[in-house]
């Protein structure tokens, strides 16, 4: 049984990235000299490419062409993990070509033509949709959640369904658990035309939508303003999003919906998906949108010059002398999982630089008995340094990471996880500095990781 179900239109997106020098000599036009070229599945391949990044188990039901645009859209989405269940398509792959120059969106080309219905659902699509955790539809006005076969399964499905409506798109079938059109959606939806704030108007909308469509809830997301939720009672619950600057905020809604879709398999609260889906969204655009989200991790050989008190010293003069914040965080990081890595990432994005204390091999043998490290401190650094996130790393022989932290006197002191408190912090706050907890990857733990290899091949 799939975590996440997501079903809805496909497309395949695809970026020309070039240089303009010159103008055509026929027309008035910029010549753009093609550099590169970058596919990826839009629409719900999107969203379901987003959503398997969480780890989690992703199926995508969806409608495909019998063409080479088809093929490489499973070729991708395959690729990623997502378990691909597909409608026959008939006519062409639909595509969205953006001509780009640096920053710059020059043309938007589409293809494909006028949508056309998808083809039978296949069986195992439609017991799927009645087996699910939770359920995405994410809509994309091209026909596939108007298929009656699929609509007819997803109003026997017990599962919790977060629907992303489109304005060309039918309406959410009845009892959908969280709805999530934009303020633009709501107002052309439910044909206000009325004045006021952003919070007037998406309560205003959102309410008569709900009613309309007959769902437990519906959230109006507002961009920057953070998102609006209405529900049964006559009080919204108003989300803010952070301040995060301008972003390339394609796939921002996918991120959204599908962190909602998510939480509610996990068992949260609409009010509590909400709120999760509004700082994953946040975060997504400030990291860099679709292409830093889809972007291979970059792991590096690391500098020596990364790696050593000496090192790691002169970085955080050098950051201190430009008046700028230096973060440190420490541990073991004997096996180096997507947790390490998430808490390391919010971790560099406190400051200026990122500076790992690492527990020594005899450091970690006192905190977790004789047989671990399972790696040698050596290569522990040398992993840890090569990853963008981390600047420096230094190896410390003690039980705890105080006497490093002396000297290194940093500015913020992050520790990953949901602790109470942390002994460091009285020796942080001696001279001026914070520390701070940022959310961990519920599940990933090296302890856990050993116990179940162990329990595998027992």
């Amino acid at each position: 049984m799939s975590s996440l179900v997501i079903v809805g239109d496909t497309l395949l997106d695809k970026d020309v990235q070039g240089s303009v020098r010159r103008v055509a000599p026929d027309a008035p036009a910029p010549v753009l000299d093609e550099e590169d070229v970058n596919e990826r599945p839009g629409g719900a391949g999107l969203a379901a490419l987003l959503a398997a990044q969480s780890g989690q188990d992703v199926a995508l039901v969806t409608a495909l062409a019998d063409d080479a645009g088809g093929a490489r859209l499973s070729e991708l989405l395959t690729a990623a993990g997502v378990k691909v269940y597909a409608l026959p398509l008939p006519g062409a792959t639909p595509e969205k070509v953006r001509l780009r120059s640096g920053e710059h969106v020059l043309l938007r080309l589409d293809r494909g033509g006028e949508p056309q219905p998808p083809g039978a659902a296949p069986e195992a699509a439609l017991d799927l949709l009645r087996q699910a955790k939770a359920i995405l539809v994410s809509d994309y006005g091209r026909g596939v959640a108007r298929h009656p076969e699929l609509r007819r399964a997803l109003g026997e499905t017990k599962a919790p369904i977060v629907w992303d409506p489109h304005p060309n798109g039918p309406q959410p079938v009845p009892n959908a658990r969280l709805v999530t059109p934009n303020l633009a959606e709501v107002r052309k939806l439910s044909g206000d035309g009325g004045g006021g704030s952003t919070l007037a108007a998406a309560q205003r909308g959102g309410q008569a939508m709900r009613q309309h469509w007959r769902a437990g809830a519906v959230v109006v997301t507002c961009g920057a303003e953070g998102a609006v939720l209405c529900h049964s009672g006559s009080t919204p619950l108003v989300v803010p999003a952070p301040e995060v600057g301008d972003g390339d905020t394609c796939g921002a809604g996918d991120r959204f919906a599908a962190t909602a879709a998510l939480a509610l398999a996990g068992g949260a609260l609409v009010s509590e998906a909400v709120q999760q889906a509004v700082a994953a969204a946040s975060a997504y655009v400030a990291s860099g949108g679709v292409t830093a989200a889809l972007a291979p991790p970059v792991v590096a050989e690391a500098a020596p010059e990364r790696i050593g008190a000496d090192a790691a010293g002169r970085l955080a003069a050098e950051v201190r002398s430009r008046g700028g914040t230096v973060v440190a965080t420490g541990g073991c990081f004997d096996l180096l999982h997507v947790g390490h890595l998430a808490t390391l990432r919010a971790a560099r994005k406190l400051g200026d630089c990122l500076i790992v204390l690492l527990n020594s091999d005899d450091s970690v043998r006192g905190l977790k008995g004789p047989e671990r490290p399972l790696n040698p401190q050596n290569d522990r650094a040398r992993l840890l340094a090569a990853l963008d996130c981390v600047d420096a790393v230094v190896v410390f022989d003690e039980s705890t990471p105080e006497a490093a932290l002396t000297w290194l006197r940093p500015d913020v002191w992050v520790k990953g996880g949901d602790y109470d408190s942390v002994p460091e912090s009285e020796l942080i706050e001696r001279w001026g500095g914070q520390t701070v907890f940022v959310p961990y990857l519920d599940g990933r733990s090296t302890t856990r990781t050993i116990a179940a290899a162990q329990a595998a091949t027992s």
